[in-house]
């Protein structure tokens, strides 16, 4: 069904109010779903074995090497062939083995939304699979059901639905019918924590807006930029190979040379040429970095996530979950008589509530006991102690409302003895309308004791209240004022009415009890996260669904933005736009337009990192160059999407995870230097051999044994190399930096000159002495390399990394073995060495190791101290929550600020962008 059709059906089945009570015929029903399909997501199908196969083989590098075997084939050198073939059969192994993972984003969109649902058809309810859904069902909603299709409201009965998941609002958003708007709308997926209802299906399967999330994650992933930037070098290397493998072959001819010598000439030089470990050595290098920042609590889900980590320039979070607790909290009471603040974190009832610094207990002050015990009787919610194995405290209801009875309990009041002693006997639930609900109770002498709770806008009238217009103004500007701070502010009032008093509760003759100021309270270590992204030149931004006070006020508090920068009001604004133009707070995002604000950034150049925990994150983080997704709190969407989970849910992970994917990136490029400087020494000796009297310096076989014992252990070991101390003080590479760009092609050709000339020379020497002349060039070749990779230790001296020595030694041992031991020998075409010799050549090799350290030293007294320049300056937020946490009252609604004064308070200090502004 398109969009236009699912529009189309959604305006008929509001229309037709005689279907409300008897639901579709089983006839209607049964044609609906033969035209529209079944309420269920699209899946992209995973690649089958054979197409990773072929992906793998379409690697230039390994193209290259499929030629070279081809030719070997070609010239009945079966040896070598069978070697070249079983390293490409190793590499394409290793590379199917760490692409292959369970694509389960959209079975998890499936699990989220319900196995079943309830319908009225022909005039019966009767539960269906939610797969068998069409558009004009009536749908039956009641508190705890999850949401199968999108639908219309069209009855409900204090219906409260928490869409936090689909569209990163913290707080349950009210449902009522008679509307047009979102406020009659429930998309699936979502969850009713309150109330019941009936309403019309409007969209199902792909049409939903569950579906619409999960057909934008059917699309394959982008490249990582280290892919591109391997995919480049390996581009280059190949044409390089193959341009100096025609230019040999072509002069050979010209000047005569036996055609055989000259195509195992050619053979020779691709095989040096080309680094055939590479994607081998790189995948376990990832495969290593995803093991360390598995024990720092970073589950890598995708293996070249890791490397990208490192490369990120702009870490895009959510605000619901990543930067906050994602659990409301009663920070702040406000009273006729006084405030107090109160401390503790999440549901469980530990904490302090104070006032003058003065802690308080119930009885100590009347006026706060008061308005939390009224607090307490209008309230639907309910708290449980922890159970078994799980240490947290159980909500169940409104979050608002829980944080209400959490609040209460710090003082002592316990809901349960206090709702037995004052039995509910009435209420008038909340609705959008009204915004307030009020509750009857039976005091012991008979009387009635009305309770109201509600917006303060609902609650602080003269038609309310009997307080006088003085102190409803002062309650009115407290409100506004916590309301622009970012809380969600609600205000309490109740009366006594004696026996004779009619039945009800009228929301009239009042008197004010106080104000209560809610918030979702920021994790402890987010600010001084913010604040290590800085300095490690990474930018924040922030992408909420939230109103934009309240990405506002957690955003300046955090230091995001600074106290007069924009925030961007994704409902008015295009927020692609304002991203390429550097806004960095966007609110009221859809998961439509956060996917924009990624794209927008990534065309700028960005490296984005995307953090989350909802549904409505599954896109973005899908799309963003890393998606990482929150481990306990997150949504299986989420961690399905994303390229990495958090296990413990911390944001400082991040910054954890990045600095482990700069160290792979700087181990790579480290590996790279080594194996290429050997590669470049590889092809000189084969172009400078025989003009130095050497017709043929090594037989591709050898050529291919160095590689394999340099490249292999001791490349897998230069992988586990420590991290620079000051890595993360550091800005991240320019994204348009080549993988071998900042000097490191100068570098692998001077140590790969100073490789070739001591192969050379031994060569040379040995050749004109009578020894054996190859034997001893493979020889020198060989332990020259291996003393380069010891000197390529980050530490040197230390014993940082142990591995490396004994990598290095054990292909020294292999070394030696393709000398003396009799079917290598074979293989290799190598003849035993004597001692005197052997000692000669290996001492001779250690010139590697002063050549590499002598590079290292002139690289490092050439750059400037941050050859990418200074990083984004910390605003002074920022500074401060570097070396401090944040404060317990950091600022944080589910709910827009009052209008008035406290909207213009606001935007004094942080300016709202919307479209036509600015």
């Amino acid at each position: 069904m398109t969009s236009a059709e699912t529009d189309d059906a959604a305006a008929a089945v509001t229309r037709a109010p005689t279907r409300v009570s008897g639901g579709l015929r089983s006839a209607q029903a049964a044609d609906r779903l033969a035209r529209d399909g079944g309420n269920v997501l699209p899946a992209r199908r995973p690649p089958p074995l054979w197409r990773r196969i072929v992906s793998q083989l379409r690697d230039p590098l390994v193209l290259v090497l499929l030629a070279a075997a081809g030719f070997t084939l070609a010239t009945a050198d079966f040896t070598d062939a069978s070697v070249i073939l079983f390293v490409i059969v190793v590499n394409t192994t290793v590379g199917v083995i760490q692409e292959v993972k369970a694509e389960r984003a959209i079975s998890a969109l499936s699990a989220l939304t319900a196995p079943a649902a309830r319908v009225v058809r022909d005039g019966a309810q009767r539960e269906i699979p939610a797969a068998d859904l069409v558009v004009g069902d009536l749908l039956i909603l009641a508190e705890g059901d999850i949401v199968p299709a999108d639908a219309h409201v069209v009855e409900a009965s204090a219906l409260l639905v928490d869409e936090a998941a689909l569209t990163g609002e913290s707080a349950p958003v009210d449902k009522a019918a008679g509307s047009d708007g979102p406020a009659a709308d429930v998309s699936a997926g979502t969850v009713v924590v309150r109330g019941r209802g009936r309403a019309l299906v409007t969209a199902t399967g792909a049409a939903s807006a569950m579906g619409r999330i999960a057909v934008m994650m059917t699309a394959a992933p982008a490249m990582t930029p280290l892919q591109r930037r391997l995919a480049g070098v390996g581009r280059l290397l190949a044409a390089g190979a193959l341009v100096l493998c025609a230019v040999v072959l072509a002069l050979g001819v010209f000047r005569g040379q036996p055609v055989q010598l000259m195509i195992v000439t050619a053979i020779t030089l691709v095989v040096a040429a080309v680094p055939e470990s590479l994607p081998a050595v790189v995948t376990l290098s990832l495969a290593l970095g995803a093991r360390r920042m598995t024990a720092r609590n970073a589950v890598i889900r995708r293996l070249p996530a890791v490397e990208t980590l490192g490369s990120v320039t702009v870490l895009a979070t959510d605000k619901t979950g990543t930067l906050t607790e994602g659990q409301m909290v009663l920070r702040h009471l406000w009273t006729p008589a006084g405030e107090a603040t109160i401390e503790g974190s999440g549901y469980a009832p530990h904490g302090d509530i104070r006032r003058n610094d003065t802690v308080v207990a119930d009885g100590d002050a009347p006026d706060l006991s008061q308005l939390l015990r009224a607090a307490v009787l209008c309230n639907d919610g309910s708290l449980h102690p922890p159970d078994g194995d799980d240490p947290d405290w159980l909500p169940v209801g409104d979050p608002t409302e829980v944080a209400l009875l959490t609040a209460a309990a710090k003082l002592g009041i316990d809901r349960e003895t206090l709702h037995t002693r004052l039995p509910r006997i009435g209420e008038d639930p909340f609705d959008s309308v009204r915004k307030r609900m009020s509750t009857t109770h039976q005091l012991p002498d008979g009387a009635t004791r009305i309770v109201c709770k509600g917006a303060p806008e609902a609650v602080l009238q003269p038609a309310v209240l009997t307080d006088p217009t003085q102190l409803i103004d002062r309650a009115a500007a407290r409100a506004d004022a916590l309301a622009a701070d970012g809380y969600r502010v609600l205000a309490i009032a109740q009366a006594d009415r004696p026996p004779s008093a009619r039945s009800g509760a009228p929301e009239q003759g009042l008197t004010l009890l106080g104000l209560v100021a809610i918030l979702d309270p920021p994790r402890a270590s987010a600010g001084a996260t913010i604040a290590a992204c800085r300095r490690a030149g990474i930018t924040p931004v922030l992408i909420t669904g939230d109103h934009p006070a309240t990405a506002a006020a957690i955003a300046v508090e955090l230091g995001i933005i600074g106290a007069g920068d924009d925030v961007v009001d994704c409902r008015t604004a295009e927020p692609g736009a304002r991203a390429g133009q550097g806004a960095r707070v966007f609110a009221r995002a859809t998961p439509q337009q956060k996917v924009a604000i990624i794209d927008a950034l990534q065309a700028t150049g960005q490296v984005v990192a995307m953090t989350g925990d909802g549904v409505n994150d599954g896109p973005a983080l899908h799309r963003a160059d890393i998606g990482v997704a929150m481990g306990k709190r997150g949504t299986e969407v989420a961690r399905q999407a994303a390229d990495l989970v958090l296990a413990d849910d911390e944001l400082a992970t991040v910054v954890a995870a990045a600095e482990e994917g700069r160290r792979v990136y700087a181990n790579i490029r480290r590996f790279l230097l080594y194996a290429l400087s050997g590669g470049a020494a590889e092809i000189a000796v084969m172009l400078t051999g025989p003009i130095a009297g050497l017709a043929l310096p090594l037989l591709p076989a050898q050529i291919l044994w160095i590689n394999l014992i340099t490249h292999g252990l001791p490349g897998l070991a230069l992988g586990s190399e420590p991290v620079d101390p000051d890595v993360m003080d550091r800005p991240p590479r320019p994204p348009s930096e080549t993988i071998l760009g900042a000097g490191l092609w100068q570098r692998i050709l001077r140590v790969g000159a100073v490789i070739a000339a001591v192969t050379v020379g031994v060569g040379v020497w040995a050749h004109a002495t009578g020894r054996p002349w190859q034997t001893l060039t493979f020889l020198a070749l060989g332990v020259t390399q291996l003393a380069v990779a010891l000197g390529s230790r980050a530490r040197p001296g230390t014993r940082a990394n142990p591995m490396l020595p004994a990598a290095v030694a054990a292909a020294l041992a292999l070394q030696l073995a393709g000398i003396y031991l009799p079917p290598l020998q074979s293989l290799l075409g190598t003849e035993p060495l004597a001692i005197t010799d052997l000692l000669i050549v290996t001492a001779l090799g250690g010139l590697g190791y002063a050549a590499i350290r002598l590079d290292r030293r002139l690289h490092t007294t050439g750059q400037p101290p941050s050859h990418h320049g200074p990083g984004p300056a910390v605003p002074g937020p920022a500074r401060r929550l570097a070396t401090s946490p944040p404060t317990p009252a950091l600022r944080e609604s589910g709910r827009p600020p009052r209008s008035g004064p406290a909207e213009s308070t606001h935007r004094s200090r942080t300016t709202i962008i919307s479209r036509g502004r600015r």
